[in-house]
């Protein structure tokens, strides 16, 4: 099934499977996320829901039963 991603705040919209990882996603559209760990213990991936939700992109996936799905990124000055 496929998902259409939306990055904020550069509104770039792509087309990804439901379980793709979300650094996959974010890279193929030529959308940053800053990462460190790569666990997911270091918060340096971390983005945002449109529903609030706080999630960390490097082990997180595209998400099932929805048609879109917008992901806030801000950035961390320490990053």
């Amino acid at each position: 099934m496929t998902v259409r991603i939306h990055f904020l705040p550069d509104d770039v919209m792509v087309d990804a499977q439901v379980g793709e990882p979300l650094l996959d996603v974010a890279d193929r559209a030529g959308v940053s996320i800053p990462t460190g760990c790569l666990m997911g213990s270091c918060h340096a991936c971390t983005v945002e829901l449109e529903d609030g939700d706080v999630i960390r992109a490097c082990i997180s996936a595209v998400p099932p039963g929805r048609e879109e799905v917008t992901i806030n990124l801000f950035s961390d000055p320490t990053w």
